[in-house]
C-alpha cells in the first residue's frame, strides 16, 4: 500500500471540508473539522479521528463497500502528511 496514489478534493465554500480519495480505487474519506462544524455520523459508514494542532478532526467514509480497510488508515495518513502533521494521532474514538 506504500505506493497508493491518494488526492484530496477542497471544498470551495467551507475550508475545513475535504474530501480524500484513492485514484484508483473507490474509496473516499470526507474530512470535517469538528470545532467548526456540527455534524450527524452516519452509522453505515467507518470513522477515525485526530487532532491537527489543536483542531478535532473527523474522518468519515463515503458509501464505503468494505473492501480493503488498511487502505483507510493509509489515506488518513498521507493526509495528515498532506496538511503538515505527519505524527497526528488516528483514534478509533472521538477523547
Amino acid at each position: 500500500m506504500e505506493n497508493e496514489i491518494f488526492l484530496v478534493a477542497k471544498d470551495p465554500e467551507n475550508e475545513c471540508r475535504d474530501l480524500i480519495f484513492h485514484r484508483d480505487g473507490t474509496l473516499r474519506i470526507k474530512v470535517v473539522c469538528l470545532n467548526e462544524n456540527q455534524y450527524v455520523l452516519k452509522p453505515d459508514e467507518i470513522q477515525f479521528y485526530a487532532l491537527n494542532n489543536g483542531e478535532e478532526l473527523l474522518f468519515e467514509t463515503i458509501n464505503y463497500n468494505y473492501e480493503e480497510p488498511g487502505l483507510i488508515i493509509e489515506a488518513i495518513r498521507w493526509y495528515a502528511k498532506y496538511i503538515g502533521n505527519p505524527e497526528m494521532e488516528i483514534e478509533s474514538e472521538l477523547h
